[in-house]
């Protein structure tokens, strides 16, 4: 393998430290001082926007490509500025992952939700989202760039749990009525990507979540109580200040299906619920008074 990871966030560094010591690959940010604590044999870091020139002598060295930055302004940056270097690379590549969500599905008032069900995103983040996926999937057909779509839940995981907030006061168990969140832990997402690099279907897409879609008010209190503190009083949502992004999760309520990544990448989940995954955050934390 000989990876390009364009944009070295937190599900991509979860990937790429998954993956044999050595391996071969090129990781892209906007700001190289934020990846300091990254260093590896085989690891090159590459800043963009700005180094497309060495980003696209990688691209057309690689097997493997993962894409994980969000669109900015409405659009796909990678596909803005890296779409001649794709096309460029696609018949060499073995494998090509792009990261989206499942807010392309929008709100379904609770119900549930498949890799088939219409893409009704009702939020400008959601639309934005549904329209690169559209322009990825035109390089897939138009260009046989071989294409996977992985749309992910709510991300938790080491450095992204409640319980930091829980213990320090500031957690809040938001009350919307009929409110469900589906989510997965950061290593389900990576051994979700690893089956798929292992068994492509160029054109697929899978929902990435775990089989528990539960209320956010819930996960709160099962956190509190594995750390033996009182859990947060209920805040009415129409009651609380929510910055615009926390307000836009809110906007949506569904549930949704894994079936795909089980069925066709045989995916056991390391956490099938939220129950699993916050003990194995706790049990790995440094000893501390709990």
């Amino acid at each position: 393998m000989r990876l390009t990871i364009l944009g070295m966030g937190y599900t991509a560094r979860a990937l790429w430290q998954s993956l044999p010591e050595g391996t071969p690959t090129l990781a892209t940010t906007r700001t190289p001082e934020r990846l300091h604590d990254l260093d590896g044999p085989g690891l090159d870091i590459a800043r963009f926007p700005g180094d497309e020139d060495r980003i696209a002598e990688a691209l057309a060295d690689s097997t493997h490509v993962l894409a994980s930055i969000p669109p900015v302004d409405g659009a796909d940056p990678v596909i803005g500025r890296l779409r001649d270097a794709l096309l460029a690379a696609a018949p060499t590549l073995d494998w090509v992952g792009y990261l989206s969500t499942t807010g392309v599905y929008g709100d379904h008032d609770g119900g549930w939700v498949d890799e088939a069900t219409p893409l009704t995103a009702s939020t400008a983040r959601g639309q934005a989202r549904v329209a690169a996926e559209a322009a990825w999937q035109d390089l897939h057909r138009d260009h046989s760039l071989p294409l996977h779509i992985f749309r992910l839940a709510g991300i938790y995981g080491p450095g992204r749990g409640p319980f930091a907030k829980v213990r320090n006061g500031t957690a809040r168990r938001i009350i919307k009525e009929g409110q469900v969140f589906s989510r997965t832990h950061v290593d389900d997402i990576v051994q979700v990507l690893r089956a798929s690099m292992a068994r492509p279907v160029p054109g697929a897409v899978y929902n990435v979540c775990d089989d528990d879609p539960a209320p956010p008010q819930d996960v709160i209190a099962h956190a509190a109580g594995l750390l033996g503190l009182p859990v947060p009083p209920p805040v009415p949502f129409d009651e609380v200040e929510l910055s615009p992004m926390a307000r836009s999760f809110y906007a949506e309520s569904k549930r949704v299906r894994n079936y795909r990544i089980k069925e066709e990448l045989g995916v056991t989940l390391l956490y099938p619920t939220y129950r699993e995954g916050l003990a194995a955050l706790l049990s790995a934390e440094p000893h501390q008074d709990r």
